[in-house]
């Protein structure tokens, strides 16, 4: 489990090897802020809360100490805070968000109600569990680069490994070390493939209610397209699609097909204000010498994160 003094450890290495106190942890040069700038990332975000919510811990979790259900909006607005927050803030305000994160985990602990895959009922869970904190980062790092990937040039061989370099920095604001992470990317890939196909990841009947109160939404105007639904089912491995109950027909395939056509023709010729997250935008202005964003920028900022500034809480 990672503790306080684990966590300042590996914040240690985040301010030794981070871009600079204005540019942040990774920087404008970074392959991390060349992919998590493009809106089309939210494409990959319910795979990553399914692949997410598939780990029993995380899905005991989130049932009993998450306002997900009556609050799903907040809830995507408070994570991608963070993730953008650890990503595109200044360098202290990306430590906050981690040090936030973290003390915000120390409260989810608990019990297993009932025994899910090789997961005893009664079994303690924490939040800050070295490996339910491994595969939370990387159903992030692993969703983020697919959903760019899906829409724009892959990146090179590479590119890969300079984005798992760099995740592995990213992996330090977790409290993560270098021992808990895969060396390269290779080892990352071969630990969600084997992720994937072991019985670690269960979809309990609390990670199946969960999903449905999202995909099939509490109130119609909050419901994802059936486009939407489609292509997270596609892009999950067949055990756990098979385990959420999430079923393909032809009609599903061809809908999400459409829209990808769609968005490839449309997306990469979007001008950059609109194509980049506000987060990002707000980073630019921030190296650009501006004491703040725009109001276009505040606009996509409470859009992405619920509030019109990411650095705000930063200061001081």
């Amino acid at each position: 489990m990672v503790s306080g003094n684990d966590l300042e450890s590996a914040l240690d290495r985040v301010r030794a090897d981070a871009a600079g106190p204005v540019a942040g942890v990774f920087g404008p040069s970074s392959v991390t802020w060349q992919i998590d700038r493009e809106a089309v990332i939210f494409l990959g975000a319910g795979r990553a809360l399914l692949l997410q919510l598939a780990h029993p811990w995380v899905a005991a979790a989130i049932a009993e100490h998450s306002r997900t259900f009556a609050d799903p909006i907040g809830r995507f607005h408070r994570t991608f805070d963070v993730v953008f927050a650890m990503v595109f803030g200044s360098l202290d305000r990306a430590l906050l968000s981690s040090r936030q994160l973290h003390r915000r985990h120390t409260m989810i602990v608990g019990e297993m109600p009932v025994a899910v895959g090789p997961f005893a009922a009664g079994s303690r869970y924490c939040a800050n569990d070295i490996p339910s904190l491994r595969w939370v980062h990387a159903t992030l790092a692993e969703t983020a680069l697919m959903a760019h990937d899906l829409v724009l040039p892959p990146l090179s061989a590479e590119e890969r490994e300079c984005y798992w370099t760099e995740s592995r920095l990213y992996g330090a604001l977790f409290g993560l070390t270098g021992d808990d992470l895969p060396a390269d990317w290779a080892g990352f890939a071969a630990y969600t493939a084997a992720m994937a196909q072991s019985e670690t990841l269960t979809v309990s009947v609390a990670a199946r209610e969960i999903a449905s109160q999202i995909f099939s939404g509490a109130r119609p105007w909050l419901r994802p397209p059936r486009w939407y639904r489609a292509l997270t089912a596609s892009l999950l491995p067949e055990p756990l699609r098979t385990g959420f109950g999430l079923e393909l027909d032809a009609r599903d395939i061809r809908a999400a097909e459409n829209a990808l056509r769609w968005i490839r023709r449309v997306y990469p010729k979007l001008p950059d204000r609109l194509r980049y997250v506000g987060p990002y935008q707000e980073a630019q202005a921030r190296l650009s010498g501006m004491t703040g964003p725009d109001w276009m920028t505040r606009c996509l900022n409470r859009a992405w994160i619920g509030r019109p500034q990411m650095d705000q809480r930063g200061r001081g």
